[in-house]
């Protein structure tokens, strides 16, 4: 739980951004919506570039601290800085300001998220601890999530506007020193030694991309951002327009969507210890299909059925993320035995990437899909059933196509239990024996790496 507790604000943070930021800086600001988009879209755009460098920097670091805490405590005051800069943001504020920001910020929560993934590979090695502490940061992520969404409901009037978006930036500062001390206090760190002087260079990116069994994982974790990703930018418009819920209502829903993923992460972190992490993931990718197919059959502003309704595709989705980064780990430690290198913080690079290239590009393809349909978005716009039709199709069917994509990636994944359990067991050796090694260097002087077999 302490490890996992920098999760909370990473999740809250997130959840603005996506939801609150923009309509922050378009009707308390001042910008254009055409400035709003673009600047978010440029800084995805750059930010994409971040997460393999931040990688090979992480898997090059070597300090008496850890290899992964320095970083941890390097991004909290980066977030922290630059989340005051944007909630507290003061009318007249210009798209050069909301670029700059934005730009740290993200650099700042992918320091945050990817030294926490790294971290918890070399927290946990055992296959089925894996799949524990990713659902306990996945349980923690969504708690963050649910306050930062109850907060402007607690604070009644005062929550609305500029001052429920000045709240939760406050809540989010505080957070981020407070779950950080929790977690580099009293987390462990073991870093494993390297058996090679190499620095990690780009063609080794290219090399773990053109690996089987990281290859499947990219491919999945691409189309798992891609089919709930387009729910979330259809979300609005289908519960209002389709069907016909109210802006407060909708609001609800997603709090109850969000909520289920804490029964979510633990029930397939339990799941994927009884069956496999790939066999877990394929079951989800089905079961969101079931789910997300009934929301169909709910009649129109029914929210007695369309909570549980929500709540069970949030349940489902929670799977996609954790099991994921859980398999990454396991990849990691197969890399590393076959090649003598760590490359954790470069491996979830590839993954947190392939997320952000699904945010950036669902908004695109999602509008694009609905203007093709003749759907018009406008405020107080009047359209036709087959229009409405449409928009329906979109957001029931095109997900559940694109995940299904997702978990027919996994079809055949060999990296199971068993498979894991040998490789650490061979690691483990070879750990011991290096340990033995450095400890004969320390007494007596003597280099051994670089002594002649006999």
């Amino acid at each position: 739980m302490a490890f996992s507790s920098t999760a909370l604000p990473i999740a809250a943070i997130g959840l603005v951004m996506a939801v609150y930021l923009p309509r922050f800086f378009a009707s308390q600001i001042g910008l254009s919506l055409a400035a709003v988009g673009g600047a978010f879209t440029i800084v995805r755009l750059i930010d994409m570039v971040l997460d393999p460098l931040l990688g090979m920097a992480m898997d090059r670091t070597h300090l008496r601290m850890g290899r992964y805490r320095p970083w941890l405590m390097l991004g909290a005051p980066i977030v922290m800085a630059a989340t005051y800069m944007l909630f507290m943001a003061r009318p007249g504020a210009g798209e050069p300001y909301l670029v700059g920001w934005l730009l740290v910020l993200y650099l700042g929560v992918s320091i945050l998220t990817l030294s926490q993934a790294a971290w918890g590979a070399s927290l946990a090695t055992d296959y089925n601890d894996r799949s524990r502490v990713y659902g306990v940061i996945q349980a923690v992520g969504v708690v963050g999530a649910v306050l930062i969404l109850l907060l402007p409901l607690a604070l009644g009037k005062q929550g609305e506007g500029a001052s429920g978006v000045h709240a939760m930036g406050w809540f989010c500062i505080i957070a981020i020193p407070v779950t950080l001390a929790l977690c580099v206090l009293i987390t462990p760190e073991r870093v494993a030694p390297d058996t090679d002087r190499e620095k990690v260079t780009l063609a080794d990116y290219w090399n773990l991309i053109r690996r089987p069994e990281m290859a499947r994982l990219v491919f999945a974790d691409l189309f798992l951002a891609l089919g709930p990703g387009t729910t979330s930018a259809l979300y609005l418009f289908f519960f209002h327009d389709a069907r016909g819920y109210s802006g407060q209502q909708t609001g609800v829903l997603l709090v109850f969507f969000i909520a289920a993923g804490l029964l979510g992460a633990i029930f397939w972190g339990w799941l994927a210890q009884k069956i496999g992490k790939h066999r877990a993931l394929i079951v989800s990718t089905v079961a969101y299909a079931i789910t997300q197919s009934a929301l169909m059959l709910i009649p129109p502003a029914a929210m007695q059925l369309a909570i549980p309704g929500m709540m069970s595709v949030g349940f489902v989705s929670s799977a996609f993320i954790l099991l994921v980064r859980a398999m990454v780990a396991d990849v990691a430690d197969e890399v590393r035995l076959e090649t003598g290198k760590e490359r954790v913080g470069l491996l979830y690079a590839l993954v947190t990437t392939t997320q952000k290239i699904g945010t950036a590009i669902t908004v695109g393809i999602s509008f694009t899909v609905l203007d093709i349909v003749g759907y018009d978005a406008a405020e107080g716009a009047v359209n036709t059933p087959q229009a409405i039709h449409g928009l329906e199709l979109c957001y029931v069917f095109a997900p559940i196509l694109l995940v299904f994509f997702g978990g027919g990636a996994l079809v055949g994944w060999k990296l199971d239990a068993k498979r894991h359990a040998e490789v650490r067991r061979q690691l483990d050796e070879r750990d011991a024996l290096a340990a033995e090694a450095g400890l004969l260097e320390a007494v007596s002087g003597v280099d051994i790496a670089t002594q002649p077999p006999r």
